[in-house]
């Protein structure tokens, strides 16, 4: 393996530098990887209206924007593209075909004129292939059994893979409180844990659900700009996936109209206290 190196300047190298600096494929990098991917990288430019790759088409690079919008399609069998989300400054994209071999899963054009940071196949699967594919691997089967999920394709479960943080509780552990504002979304990986819920100050709180593994909690706060409604606290030792709020709006924005109808579902303290009363 040769390995490539394309020449630029220290000011092109700290672009690169500020493009994957949040970036989850480049998290766990070493200095001699993170140098080899600057060496690596090329300036591709692109105007407003540019299709940078086709969907079904064979891949040969894998790209990290710099400046501008670009905008994933993908269509469905017999149907027309449909935009799935819009990629920005320091995300990434078309690293599937180069991961499993397989024609791209997805249109990407771009929305405005921009500059993306290349990086050819062979320097991609040798450099970042195992850390991401490691990551995907672990979260791939679990992600497909989460029900608010079973709507996504594996571009977009693949994507959220991606951003997730595991997290640990133990039981009897508060995750998140009531009244609190909320930044973050979970899901349980494994584990048990309740929502409680008090309709005011020195009230006592009930209990007003049971959670366990796939199902997921702190998306009210997150749609509604609202105080948590619920106290989310460990049944039992407690394993989560979170996403942060810039994540959960971005990558979960095709479920969004179903994670606000399920809302309604939520019982409530009044529910509750109406149950036991009839009782």
């Amino acid at each position: 393996y040769a390995k490539k190196i394309y020449p630029k300047s220290e000011e092109a190298v700290l672009r690169i530098q500020r493009a994957i600096a949040n970036n989850i494929l480049f998290s766990n990098l070493d200095k001699e990887q993170r140098q080899e991917v600057f060496d690596a990288m090329f300036e591709v430019d692109k105007k407003a209206g540019e299709v940078v790759i086709n969907q079904g088409e064979q891949g040969d690079n894998f790209y990290v924007v710099d400046t501008g919008k670009y905008d994933v399609y993908v269509a469905k069998p017999g149907e027309p593209l449909k935009i799935v989300t819009t990629v920005q400054e320091g995300g990434s994209f078309g690293e599937l075909a180069l991961m499993y071999n397989c024609p791209r899963a997805a249109t990407v054009k771009a929305r405005t004129d921009g500059k993306l940071w290349a990086m050819d196949r062979v320097t991609f699967r040798r450099i970042l292939m195992d850390t991401t594919n490691k990551k995907r691997r672990q979260y791939e089967s679990f992600l497909a059994g989460v029900d608010i999920l079973q709507s996504l394709n594996q571009y977009e479960r693949a994507t959220i893979a991606d951003a997730l943080e595991p997290a640990e509780y133990k039981a009897g552990e508060v995750i998140i409180r009531q009244g609190d504002p909320g930044d973050t979304f979970y899901i349980i990986e494994q584990g048990e844990a309740v929502a409680l819920q008090s309709p005011g100050p020195n009230i006592p709180p009930v209990e007003v659900k049971r959670l366990t593994k796939g199902q997921y909690f702190g998306e009210i706060a997150l749609l509604t700009d609202q105080p948590r409604k619920a106290t989310i606290q460990a049944a039992t030792d407690l394993r989560v996936v979170a996403l942060d709020r810039k994540s959960f709006i971005r990558l979960l924005g095709p479920c969004e109209d179903i994670l606000k109808r399920n809302m309604q579902n939520y019982r409530t303290y009044t529910d509750v206290i109406n149950k036991k009363s009839k009782s």
